[in-house]
């Protein structure tokens, strides 16, 4: 087993860890809520001080669109899964990149070389455009990750949004450069690797 795949092990373990801490804080929390314990003991304090800190941004947000703030944690479990499964993708995409990078350099192979950098930089980006769409729908305009991700994508998806009317209220022009760069990766694998 390369250091690679020996990183990408350890990253998946680590990342998993975290999604199981978070679900398991998450539903004591559901549970101490739901059993209605003392609210000053010393068990419902410790839980409530670990999860206020992903509750509460969750809960704002629930609050506005009109859905009951209970429903916060398992909320903030699918974050937290959907979170980890864009870190997991990004990290996958990154290590497959620089092991294509390190193998083509060591065969001495030019083309091999410039096609993993190129499908590396389309996966990512597709990663971040996919990321800017989910985030759109489950974060508030403020988030600072959101206006990361309309930075770094903006620059491809304006002028596709201006090409490309909206259909009614929703705008397919992030699902046409998906596809093209999907189309693009299947004709840079094809030809360059």
């Amino acid at each position: 087993m390369n250091i690679f795949a020996t990183l990408g092990l350890f990253v998946w373990y680590a990342i998993v860890a975290i999604i199981m801490v978070v679900i398991v804080l998450m539903l004591a929390r559901v549970v101490i809520n739901q059993a209605d314990f003392n609210p000053f003991s010393r068990p419902v304090m410790l839980v409530r001080r670990w999860t206020d800190p992903l509750v509460n941004p969750v809960r704002r947000p629930l609050v506005q669109f009109g859905f009951s703030p209970n429903l916060a944690p398992l909320v903030t479990i699918l974050i937290a899964i959907l979170l980890g499964y864009f870190a997991l993708e990004f990290i996958g995409a990154v290590l497959g990149t620089i092991m294509g990078l390190i193998a083509s350099a060591q065969k001495g192979a030019p083309v091999s070389l410039v096609g993993h950098l190129l499908y590396g930089l389309l996966a990512v980006y597709s990663l971040l455009i996919f990321m800017r769409i989910v985030f759109s729908w489950v974060v508030g305009p403020s988030n600072r990750v959101l206006h990361f991700l309309i930075r770094a994508t903006e620059p491809i998806m304006g002028p596709f949004r201006r090409i490309i009317p909206p259909l009614g209220m929703f705008d397919i022009s992030p699902i046409i450069v998906l596809l093209l760069l999907d189309l693009l990766k299947k004709a840079i694998a094809a030809t360059l690797l």
